[in-house]
């Protein structure tokens, strides 16, 4: 069966901008879940100091949980070289990172879709840097994850793979066993397309899913995908919900993932209006998977 990560969605910015959370606050409420592991993120404020790497390893395992998986956001696709050489070091840091927390996945992204890239050159920029990276992460027995994404906070353009036919080419583009998908059923509605065709382009090159789902806010889903103004208008129509109660089918989700002889680690982004949220879409994983993998 696989497994069940939590990441700190609702927790961000005490996290990462304002400190009004300490890890070991997210890490003591987390524990109390039905989960196995908890998905970290590069730029929690007290994973600067590389000397609390292994201390945080520690609390999390002493609450018999693990790390699996490190959520971090490089931006591959900036036309000059310097920039991208910068972008891959910090790759490698974070790969660094993964290895001491003992996770085994660590994700990459393409980058910003810059108007002036054209979708090839955009792949090519991406692939390279990414293929790059892989002898690293190969070393360390670390697998690097794509994820077909929306925008980072920081960035002034959505991602460039943010299409589904962008996203398949670049994953067909590389070819490695250390190298694979993060899919995120939720993202390709900012998309405005379907997440289960997006799944079954890329089931069999799944090696670690994000779980979430979106409702509407306004309108429809016809509404969704003839909207003018680009994924950052998709976005205004759509918001976080709790699991299964959303536009996600999780039992096409799974099918199709159980067909693959998928095993490996769903992550939760979720729980933004509340811990209780966070708690039932645990629930609904649980039982879902269950359904799915039985032991």
């Amino acid at each position: 069966m696989p497994k069940l990560a939590a990441f700190p969605k609702a927790y961000m910015t005490a996290l990462c901008k304002d400190g009004s959370m300490k890890l070991s606050e997210w890490i003591e409420l987390a524990s109390t879940l039905d989960i196995d592991g908890l998905e970290w993120y590069a730029g929690f404020l007290e994973m600067e100091d590389r000397s609390n790497w292994a201390g945080f390893r520690r609390q999390v395992e002493d609450k018999g949980l693990v790390i699996p998986m490190l959520c971090c956001s490089p931006d591959f696709t900036h036309p000059e070289r310097s920039f991208r050489d910068k972008e891959i070091a910090k790759q490698k840091y974070w790969i660094e990172m993964t290895d001491e927390l003992g996770g085994g996945f660590c994700r990459v992204l393409s980058g910003q879709r810059r108007p002036e890239l054209s979708i090839e050159e955009g792949i090519s920029l991406a692939a390279e840097c990414i293929e790059e990276c892989l002898p690293y992460a190969a070393e360390r027995g670390i697998t690097l994850i794509i994820e077909n994404h929306y925008k980072d906070d920081f960035w002034k353009y959505p991602e460039f793979a943010q299409k589904m036919d962008v996203f398949c080419a670049l994953v067909d583009r590389i070819d490695h066993p250390n190298f694979g998908v993060n899919y995120d059923p939720s993202n390709t509605y900012l998309a405005g397309e379907d997440p289960i065709e997006l799944l079954k382009r890329v089931s069999d090159r799944v090696v670690t899913m994000h779980a979430s789902d979106r409702y509407l806010t306004s309108g429809t889903i016809e509404d969704l995908r003839k909207e003018e103004g680009g994924a950052e208008g998709y976005a205004r129509r759509l918001s976080h919900g709790e699991i299964g109660q959303g536009l996600n089918d999780y039992d096409a989700i799974f099918s199709e993932l159980k067909s693959k002889g998928f095993d490996s680690w769903i992550s939760i982004e979720d729980g933004v209006d509340g811990f209780d949220q966070l708690e039932r879409s645990v629930a609904f994983l649980r039982t879902k998977m269950t359904e799915y993998w039985p032991e």
